[in-house]
């Protein structure tokens, strides 16, 4: 009896000590984790305005911060492990096995992570730059930049969250990425016999008066070539049915172009009202002369009626019925 209750005696206190072995493991190892955190972010915080001015990029600056970060994190997911006893083989053993299997879980995510990269080293667009979407015709802000999607707030009020391996696959324009100075054009057909001068320079003028257009100054340079800062009004063709004109103007920033073209539109409606300039569209003259050939021409009722009137109505009656001209001709 003796020998049982001591038997007992020991194997509680093996328990025991080993829970408290254990517990003081554990708790050392989230004591390790929660300065590891502390410690990612008080790094971050110092290092972030040298690293801020050392890329002077928004993007790059957040990816590397947020590396940095990850960094201090696994170095303290690693002490923590040591601290619960696992050896550095049992560690890199399990991290290797554990990445072959997400490997094909998480491979669209490795692409995009890959393609993220690319993106940042490119610099095809940077947080705060309004971009547009060619394939969806979307304009909007570039909101944020991480290496496995790119977040753009649209001009609709909604956010697009596109995945970096489908933007590097895409159409995209920027419009603010060195200057935001946009060049926008509008075309105006009017007649050959109105005032040609006085219409382009009812164009200029209506762009000039337009608060958000590039009055005038130096001229604009984009890459080798340079071209005329103030509002300019071409003769673009002498076209089948009037002369086609067209406006070439700058805009300050690229965040109002639909409104500021159709400011410019309704300036040169309200001032072609009193111009000696109309407005072209498409029309036809018919013109007969001697090799035109003959129109064979009849009275009927007091009308007169043509060959081809004659043969418009026939086209447009019912088949089958005959006016009573028809049925004289027939019967004669």
């Amino acid at each position: 009896m003796v020998n049982w209750l001591d038997w007992l005696r020991a194997e509680l206190t093996d328990l025991l000590d080993t829970i408290a072995s254990n517990a003081a493991e554990f708790v050392a190892a989230s004591l390790i984790l929660v300065l590891g955190w502390y410690a990612s972010q008080l790094i971050v915080r110092l290092l972030g305005r040298p690293v801020a001015r050392r890329f002077q990029r928004p993007s790059l600056t957040k990816t590397v911060l947020g590396g940095i970060r990850a960094f201090v994190m696994i170095g303290a997911a690693s002490l923590a492990a040591r601290a619960m006893g696992f050896q550095a083989s049992q560690i890199l053993l399990s991290v290797t096995v554990f990445s072959a299997v997400l490997g094909l879980v998480l491979a669209p995510i490795i692409g995009s992570v890959i393609n993220g990269l690319f993106v940042l080293a490119d610099q095809p667009y940077e947080i705060g730059d309004m971009i547009e979407l060619v394939d969806r015709d979307t304009r909007g802000y570039v909101e944020d930049i991480t290496l496995r999607y790119t977040k753009v707030f649209t001009l609709e009020n909604t956010f697009l969250v596109i995945p970096n391996s489908n933007m590097r696959d895409r159409d995209i324009i920027n419009y603010s990425a060195e200057d935001t100075r946009s060049r926008l054009s509008m075309e105006l057909l009017v007649t050959y016999e109105g005032d040609v001068e006085q219409a382009r320079a009812i164009m200029e003028r209506a762009a000039r008066e337009t608060e958000e257009v590039v009055e005038g100054g130096p001229d604009i340079r984009i890459g080798s070539a340079r071209y005329p800062s103030a509002p300019v009004a071409y003769i673009k063709e002498f076209a089948d049915h009037g002369i086609l004109l067209d406006l070439r103007y700058w805009v300050k920033d690229p965040y109002y172009l639909p409104r500021v073209q159709s400011k410019i539109q309704e300036r040169v409606w309200d001032q072609l009202a009193d111009a000696d300039v109309q407005i072209a569209y498409p029309h036809s003259h018919l013109v007969f002369d001697e090799t035109s050939g003959t129109a064979r021409v009849s009275m009927e009722d007091g009308k007169t009626v043509s060959d081809v009137e004659r043969a418009t109505d026939r086209r447009e009656r019912p088949e089958g019925e005959r006016t009573e001209r028809e049925e004289f001709d027939r019967d004669v």
